[in-house]
């Protein structure tokens, strides 16, 4: 094993239910606490549930772009203190928010880097730092100072930013796109980083193609899952013509139209639950209308994990019908429950099912073909027994957290040795970073 290293995370958001970047911190950082490194996290809001292998510091922020976005205007300036939204970046994130953009991550980022100077001329020692999904310029100054910098991307921005621009009606929409995602700070700083951590090589070649890094500074090491959650029960009953599918109808990327005009081919008592928001203002009950069957969806709205785990064991296929994925975590967690998936020959989707073999592939934005898969797995219950057993199997022996872990700490010692070669390890003082 190699030495333990002294890893400091940053991560501009934390917590499980604020996305993915949650789930991969709290994992990742348990797992190398078990392989002995020494974890410190510093974590904005809303911040992780309880972490007790790591040091954990929280960096407040005032939340303002999401207080202006939802219209708690009256939330912005404290009466008691209210000269904090003069403050640097309290009024930065501010002007940001005002203008359309999104201001959070280079926030973040300037604050990560004086919180670990100050840890750093406190004493403190770190040999690497990660950042989680952030890509702020503020890492630049961490990586000025010595300290070896990589960054996890699990798809670049620009795949956010095409589906939002395939949603936008008018000039204004576009526009408003244009300013909100930070494409450009973050491709700058992900080609000056140390490595990149992506997750499949349909990322990899996405990150090289939109954000112009070279391809040696990435590594591809996967996305770990929960094994011991999303796992069989002997106790779940599973259906024998109920789809499941987990995706935003409102992400073009997920496909969902194309799922609902697959339905409008099947048989009649072939039903859908989509795990999505409810309300009924939801599209997706208007294209479900449009071609007939909207008796035959069900939205779940927001399912906690233990919801998830039980539709995706009762379900007889799972179906993911996406135009693009950087690595397709609701296949994962299906095969995981022994539940065998149809997912389309999008993005990494198809490494994700050759590494498994708990699936079958259909064309992507092709009702029809995947209407012709669907219905070739429902009727075939040994194959979908096989399938299932199968991916399961594949999932806990490649995509366990551990394996991912020890990949991602190779990489860690690798980097580490490479900037050790490659360049001296600055000393921080009072007078190299200003208080």
């Amino acid at each position: 094993m190699p030495r333990p290293l002294r890893i400091a995370y940053v991560a501009y958001r934390g917590n499980m239910n604020s996305g993915g970047q949650g789930i991969y911190l709290w994992f990742l950082a348990r797992e190398m606490a078990r392989l002995g490194h020494e974890v410190s996290i510093f974590v904005g809001p809303p911040y992780p549930d309880s972490m007790p292998f790591a040091r954990v510091e929280e960096l407040p922020n005032r939340q303002l772009w999401a207080k202006w976005v939802l219209g708690q205007k009256d939330q912005i300036v404290r009466a008691s203190k209210p000269g904090e939204i003069f403050s640097p970046l309290n009024f930065y994130e501010l002007g940001a928010s005002r203008l359309g953009f999104l201001p959070e991550p280079f926030a973040f980022s300037l604050r990560a880097f004086h919180r670990l100077t100050r840890r750093i001329r406190a004493g403190g020692h770190f040999d690497l730092v990660h950042d989680v999904q952030c890509l702020g310029y503020g890492l630049l100054g961490l990586r000025a100072l010595g300290l070896p910098v990589v960054t996890t991307v699990h798809h670049p921005l620009t795949v956010d930013r095409r589906a939002s621009f395939i949603r936008d009606e008018t000039f204004d929409d576009v526009l408003g796109t244009m300013k909100f995602y930070p494409v450009g700070m973050q491709a700058f700083v992900a080609r000056q980083l140390d490595c990149v951590l992506t997750s499949s090589e349909a990322s990899a070649r996405q990150i090289v193609q939109d954000f112009g890094v070279r391809p040696d500074r990435i590594r591809n090491v996967r996305n770990g899952l929960d094994t011991e959650l999303f796992s069989p029960s002997a106790d779940s009953m599973r259906s024998e013509s109920e789809l499941l599918c987990v995706g935003r109808s409102a992400d073009p990327n997920k496909g969902i139209r194309t799922l609902i005009h697959a339905l409008a081919r099947l048989p009649a008592h072939i039903k859908l639950t989509l795990v999505d928001d409810d309300s009924p203002e939801n599209q997706v009950r208007r294209w479900a209308r449009e071609v007939g069957v909207e008796s035959r969806l069900l939205l779940t709205g927001r399912v906690e994990a233990a919801e998830l785990v039980e539709l995706y064991r009762r379900a007889s296929v799972v179906v993911v019908p996406s135009r693009y994925e950087g690595f397709g975590l609701p296949a994962v967690e299906a095969m995981a429950c022994e539940t065998p998936v149809i997912a389309t020959n999008a993005g990494a989707l198809p490494e994700v099912i050759g590494l498994t073999e708990g699936g079958v592939l259909a064309e992507r934005d092709d009702p029809a073909a995947l209407a012709a898969a669907i219905r070739m797995l429902l009727e075939n219950t040994e194959a979908r027994a096989v399938m299932g057993k199968r991916g399961r199997e594949r999932v806990v022996e490649k995509l366990s957290w551990p394996q991912i872990a020890a990949a991602t700490a190779a990489v860690y010692a690798e980097t580490v040795d490479s900037s050790r070669r490659g360049r001296p390890t600055t000393t921080i003082t009072s007078d190299s970073v200003g208080h």
